[in-house]
C-alpha cells in the first residue's frame, strides 16, 4: 500500500463494516440502523470506538470515532452535498483528527469518501 495513505488497514477494515452494514439494510434504511450495525461490527471485531461523540462546546455530534484515529460520519440521503464534505472538515479541524470516512448508505454501491483534515492557515475558517 501507498505509505502516504492514512491508516490503512483500519480505513481498510471500516469500509468492510460499511459494506455489512448496507448489505444488511439495505439501500433505503435509516442512518440509526446502519449505525447500529456499524457499532455492532466493531464490537464484534474490538475496534475501540466511541458514538456520537458530542465535540467541544458546539453541541455537534460525530457518528463515530474509531480508535481515536479516524472520524466516521454516516448519512442516508440521496447524495452527498458540499455541506456534508464541509461539516465533516469541521469536525476533523475540531477534533484535531486527521482523517475522516464520509458514508452514503443510500448509493447503490457504498463507497466511503476519505477525507484528510486540512493543514493549512485555510484551515483556521473551520474552527469555532
Amino acid at each position: 500500500m501507498d505509505s502516504r495513505v492514512i491508516y490503512p488497514e483500519l480505513s481498510y477494515t471500516l469500509t468492510g463494516i460499511c459494506f455489512v452494514a448496507h448489505d444488511e439494510v439495505g439501500l433505503y434504511g435509516k442512518e440509526k440502523h446502519y449505525c447500529d450495525i456499524v457499532a455492532r461490527e466493531l464490537a464484534v471485531k474490538k475496534i475501540p470506538h466511541e458514538r456520537e461523540v458530542t465535540i467541544a462546546d458546539t453541541g455537534n455530534r460525530v457518528d463515530f470515532i474509531v480508535d481515536g484515529k479516524i472520524l466516521l460520519e454516516c448519512k442516508s440521503k440521496r447524495m452527498l452535498t458540499k455541506e456534508d464534505y464541509a461539516q465533516t472538515q469541521r469536525y476533523l479541524q475540531i477534533t484535531g483528527l486527521k482523517l475522516g470516512l464520509l458514508v452514503n448508505f443510500r448509493d447503490k454501491y457504498v463507497k466511503p469518501e476519505r477525507i484528510v483534515r486540512i493543514d493549512t492557515d485555510r484551515a483556521q475558517k473551520y474552527r469555532m
